[in-house]
């Protein structure tokens, strides 16, 4: 294999694949990225088990052939030679990599130990279409939710739901849940988890209008953007409802400033920070809520003005969680609803309903 390339393309390509790339696994090659020259074209590929990232870039190949080499080794390397034009050829002991008057010797595994990734295993006829930023923000204001421990593997997806000229999205951890939706442009229904990570990783490279098209069967996902191409595995099982966890009526409906009560949760959060549970007291009250905090390093006490509609009450949370919420809103004002101190609480905007969240309480002696 030889082939030469602008370093800055290469970089860039390497940096894209390398995030598909194992972490710490006993099976070497899926470090690797596979490096396939062929007709004037790179096809960069990596897979985890998980998910696969491929990326076509143009480079004039003297020598067709395939190697695998370390992905974040390589990602990086690249990303110190990026200025310049780069050749790279393959031998016996693995790749040598020449830029300006130097060279490097890169080790490299055989390309037939790399695992056989086929996009055309995810059925074409059954998608749906949805713009790039709507995706993007979808994506974003959902996927904190989802559980990062392997306790619950299904709560690591994002239940994914288009009906009805919609897309709707759910995740949830145990403890907390964000829901919202975003319209489609075409598709029919479908109902898939999807790992956190794939959708993560979709977003980052969309921008604009432009219609996405996302494939999926019962177990596998397909997406291409410009000359990647990303294929996941989904979960399977049977996700949670939302219906079942999100309170129909509360007792109590706060309205406050958006900056305010977050400005307020962050100093808060200055206090806490160490400690696991973020723990913050709420005393709400008619005009107003009076926020506590304690911790070893000292004691916090703030009042936020709020519209109170129902009765007044006392609940403890997870400060963290619910910033995560509030910063994910978008209104200057929103809107707390309760019903008790033991209650699941939610979060939303005035009027812009399309994101909610829910908060589990903590429970606490110090109330």
């Amino acid at each position: 294999m030889k082939f030469v390339c602008e370093g800055t393309i290469l970089s860039e390509a390497a940096f894209i694949v390398g995030k598909a790339c194992a972490i710490r696994t006993m099976t070497p090659v899926l470090e690797c990225i596979k490096i396939k020259a062929e007709n004037n074209v790179l096809i960069m590929t990596a897979y985890d088990g998980e998910i696969s990232i491929e990326k076509k870039i143009n480079a004039e190949v003297f020598e067709e052939g395939e190697i695998c080499v370390n992905g974040r080794f390589f990602a990086d390397f690249m990303s110190k030679v990026s200025g310049c034009e780069v050749i790279i050829s393959s031998n016996d002991k693995g790749i040598i990599v020449r830029y300006g008057d130097s060279e490097t010797n890169i080790q490299t595994l055989p390309a037939d130990d790399f695992p056989l990734i086929s996009n055309d295993q995810v059925a074409k006829d059954n998608y749906f279409e949805i713009k790039q930023n709507d995706l993007k923000e979808l994506v974003s204001k959902v996927t904190f939710c989802c559980a990062t421990d392997e306790s619950r593997p299904i709560l690591k997806g994002c239940l994914l739901e288009a009906k009805e000229g919609k897309i709707f999205a759910t995740a949830l951890d145990g403890l907390r849940m964000a829901s919202g939706w975003a319209e489609t442009t075409d598709g029919g229904n479908m109902k898939i988890v999807c790992p956190a990570r794939t959708l993560t990783e979709i977003a980052r490279m969309l921008e604009g209008d432009e219609a996405l098209r996302i494939y999926a069967d019962r177990n596998k996902l397909s997406v291409a953007v410009n000359d990647t191409v990303i294929t996941s595995r989904l979960y399977a099982g049977e996700f949670v409802r939302k219906e079942n966890i999100y309170p129909i009526n509360f007792a109590s409906e706060v309205k406050v400033k958006k900056s305010e009560l977050t400005q307020s949760i962050e100093r808060a959060g200055v206090l806490t920070r160490g400690d696991k549970n973020n723990l913050v007291i709420f005393d709400i009250k008619s005009g107003k809520i009076v926020i506590n905090a304690n911790s070893d390093m000292g004691k916090i006490e703030e009042t936020v003005a709020v519209e109170l509609d129902g009765k007044e009450l006392k609940i403890a949370m997870n400060g963290k969680y619910l910033l995560d919420a509030v910063k994910a809103l978008t209104e200057d004002e929103i809107v707390l609803s309760f019903n008790s101190a033991n209650a699941p609480f939610t979060i939303e905007n005035v009027k812009d309903k399309r994101f909610q969240y829910l908060v589990m309480p903590m429970r606490t002696g110090n109330m």
